[in-house]
């Protein structure tokens, strides 16, 4: 079976994570767009295999959570009657984040509705990579309580956020929000500290995932056809984030920051795992 050379695909995963579309890829490269997505799709399932294996028993000191709205197929106001009845995929979809302000690692994430089973599901994944106690802040939604409460306990310190923004439009520029006038916050668990009360982070991880990820930016006609192919662009570029690429914050990998690897890996890491490319 014909396979693409390794500097082929390497160049091919590198032009996706850097913000290029499908087919922005097959005209750079002269690889059909099918054979772009069974690449992305085949090695997504190596980066999250990875992820999976290297991220339990994390120890974080605050913790950051926002979701980040997509859709899939069309926008949740085209849908059909029939579709929003029968449980479809399209429409709507939220990437559920965490990150570690310290280290700047995104130690899980999850894609789903922006409903209760959803972040349910999120934090138990969260729950699964982090020991110890830890400070979490997320937003004022309020399925975020219960899934803490549920997956946690009492064993973190816990806070939302509320940004207060001119209701009337002052100091806004095209499509940035109004000017801030200040913040609430409301203590949930435990005792968080509040100068450490804060979602200025993982708002600004948002922009990195609509920056780099080209079916996230906005007024485009880029987007995801269906949820499966949105999940595996999601891994791909969450596996790039934390092991290759170098925060300049930090100067040096997420995962690195976090004590997980001890040099940026590369794309060969998971083009290797068990002949993931054999579709391809």
């Amino acid at each position: 079976m014909n396979r693409l050379k390794r500097d082929k695909q390497q160049m091919i995963l590198n032009l996706m994570v850097e913000g290029n579309s499908i087919r922005g890829c097959e005209r750079i490269t002269g690889v059909h767009r099918d054979t772009i997505m069974r690449l992305m799709v085949s090695v997504s399932e190596a980066c999250r295999y990875d992820m999976h294996s290297r991220f339990h028993d994390l120890e974080c000191n605050y913790l950051e959570v926002d979701e980040i709205w997509t859709y899939v197929g069309k926008k949740q106001k085209k849908l059909t009657e029939a579709e929003r009845n029968n449980g479809c995929q399209k429409g709507d979809q939220y990437v559920y984040v965490a990150l570690d302000r310290e280290t700047k690692l995104v130690p899980a994430f999850y894609i789903g509705k922006r409903n209760s089973l959803s972040t349910y599901n999120f934090m138990a994944e969260l729950s699964k990579r982090i020991v110890g106690r830890f400070q979490l802040t997320t937003d004022m939604y309020r399925p975020y309580v219960d899934a803490v409460i549920w997956t946690f306990g009492r064993s973190v310190s816990y806070a939302m956020l509320r940004k207060l923004y001119h209701g009337d439009g002052s100091g806004r520029e095209g499509y940035s929000p109004s000017r801030l006038r200040g913040t609430d916050s409301s203590i949930i668990i435990g005792d968080p500290k509040p100068e450490k009360v804060c979602t200025s982070y993982i708002e600004r991880q948002n922009l990195t995932i609509r920056t780099q990820l080209r079916r996230f930016t906005r007024l485009t006609n880029a987007f995801s056809k269906t949820l499966d192919n949105l999940k595996a662009s999601i891994a791909l570029h969450f596996w790039h984030y934390n092991f290759m690429r170098i925060h300049s914050t930090i100067k040096m990998t997420p995962a690195m920051a976090a004590g997980i690897v001890s040099a940026p890996l590369d794309w060969d890491t998971v083009l290797t795992y068990g002949n993931t490319l054999d579709s391809i």
